[in-house]
């Protein structure tokens, strides 16, 4: 296909997104030896495991069906999604009625899916190996690093867009100039309040070449004809098959567009950001804030 050409719009107006993609295959070496024996996406934020709270942002946007993609090691995200009939059994015979509510919810909360990354070949490769689960139908992707707290929901944002627009989204936050080499960044073309046209997209510049500040936070809204690209895409930054540079030229094909997400983000992809996010969440029970809070105040004050 001639790289200028244009792909018209997925079918009529009004396609709607059920199907979404979790890469959850990465080491997680920043955090070793936490991760030495456990996948990062399973560490908890306060009461639940990281992916979760993604996983819930999914299914409170109407997506139905999820696809994690896992790597060796990380059976205890497919377990901690299944049912478990001997942990239910125990907590029903002890008559712990709201702890068997919660763990039951857990399994039951929408159509789970896994599929292994053999090798670790990038963002890209990852989004590619969900090429069968996704068939013809657009498809959200999101990043477990990024655990969004928002309403309506970040991916809800993105859907808004999609639904106006049906193109590519991609979700962005302005971040700080001496940070854009670690993220993808976008030439952007306001079109409204929050929302933009992607002129162009660079994989983690140096904050001199950097064409923005608005980096790409984790949340996708994508097209199937991005598979054929993909397919295609050599090595790049790293030595990894980037998604960044696959989106470059589907921007040749069709928009693709950018919404300036509102809500707060947590990266947990470092530790400082986990420890916040872990405070954020806990502060958010209202059982526990009092006691959390007066903490806080001892131990500043012994700095002090």
């Amino acid at each position: 296909m001639p790289r200028n050409t244009r792909i018209k719009p997925l079918r009529s107006r009004g396609v709607r997104v059920t199907k979404a993609v979790i890469p959850a295959a990465g080491l997680g070496t920043r955090f070793l030896p936490a991760t030495k024996a456990q996948p990062k996406e399973m560490l908890p934020v306060y009461d639940k495991p990281a992916i979760q709270y993604v996983v819930e942002e999914a299914v409170a946007a109407g997506i139905r069906d999820i696809l994690i993609i896992t790597g060796r090691g990380k059976q205890s995200i497919e377990n901690h999604f299944d049912r478990s009939w001997e942990l239910e059994e125990n907590l029903r015979a002890h008559g712990k009625s709201r702890d068997l509510k919660i763990v039951r919810e857990i399994s039951s909360l929408v159509n789970m899916y896994f599929v292994r990354q053999k090798e670790a070949l990038g963002l890209g490769h990852a989004v590619l190996c969900a090429k069968s689960f996704v068939g013809s139908e657009p498809f959200a992707v999101f990043l477990g690093d990024d655990i969004m707290d928002s309403r309506p929901p970040a991916i809800s944002q993105l859907l808004d867009v999609w639904d106006a627009h049906q193109g590519p989204v991609l979700g962005v936050m302005e971040v700080p100039r001496e940070l854009t080499r670690a993220y993808g960044i976008i030439r952007p073309k306001e079109m409204g309040e929050g929302l933009f046209r992607v002129e162009d997209l660079v994989e983690k510049p140096e904050p001199d070449k950097a064409p923005s500040q608005l980096g790409i936070v984790g949340r996708y809204i994508l097209t199937p004809d991005l598979f054929e690209i993909l397919e295609k895409t050599r090595a790049g930054r790293g030595g990894e098959i980037q998604l960044t540079d696959a989106l470059r030229i589907l921007k040749r094909r069709r928009p693709i567009y950018a919404c300036a997400l509102k809500g707060h983000r947590h990266d947990i992809g470092n530790k400082v950001e986990f420890v916040k996010a872990t405070l954020a969440y806990a502060l958010k029970d209202p059982e526990a804030r009092a006691s959390i809070l007066a903490y806080a105040r001892e131990l500043v004050a012994e700095q002090d």
